[in-house]
């Protein structure tokens, strides 16, 4: 069972726990909750041993945009015998809560949150197909439905290929994720 913590039990506890952001370092730069750490998704097998340290040290604390990708790195952690708390509704209940966001150094361009992302690709893949397959034929119809399945899939496993893929995109990467540094961070907690 992934144990979660409501914003308000987070806030009033930060100063006590150590917060690892697990999305992509674009989205990371757009805004995170303070003190957060970045470690991508993609990334949190390297990391295990030093979240390991961390949890002994206290309570680790999981956050993504919405509580989806968190709880899936929640799942892996235990899994791997490391404890994890996820926030519930991620930084998007954060911030509709009113709390502050930080944003590293420098960081001024705003990306699309994953999900914003995964619904403006599927939406377009799916009318392509419709349109190629009105005009061109009706095998680019196929495109739409492969789509769909994707999406019926995603639901099910709790789990998106589509994020997956578009988070190796340059946009979502402005900035090479400093494991290395953030890891050294980690352990200096």
């Amino acid at each position: 069972m992934i144990t979660a913590l409501a914003t308000d039990q987070a806030r009033s506890r930060l100063h006590e726990l150590t917060v690892i952001d697990v999305r992509t370092p674009g989205e990371y730069a757009a805004g995170h909750i303070p003190s957060a750490l970045n470690i991508p998704l993609d990334q949190l097998g390297r990391a295990l041993p030093d979240i390991r340290g961390a949890a002994e040290r206290g309570e680790v604390l999981l956050v993504c945009a919405s509580g989806a990708r968190s709880e899936n790195a929640c799942r892996t952690l235990a899994e791997n015998g490391v404890p994890a708390a996820t926030l519930v509704g991620g930084t998007g209940a954060w911030a509709a809560q009113g709390n502050e966001l930080e944003r590293p150094q420098g960081s001024t361009k705003a990306t699309w949150g994953m999900e914003r992302q995964v619904r403006l690709t599927a939406g377009s893949v799916v009318l392509l197909g419709l349109a190629l397959g009105e005009f061109v034929h009706p095998a680019f119809r196929l495109l739409s439905a492969g789509i769909a399945g994707g999406l019926v899939f995603s639901a099910v496993t709790n789990t998106c290929g589509m994020a997956a893929m578009l988070a190796k995109l340059p946009h979502n990467r402005p900035r090479q994720a400093d494991l290395d540094a953030t890891l050294a961070q980690l352990r200096a907690r």
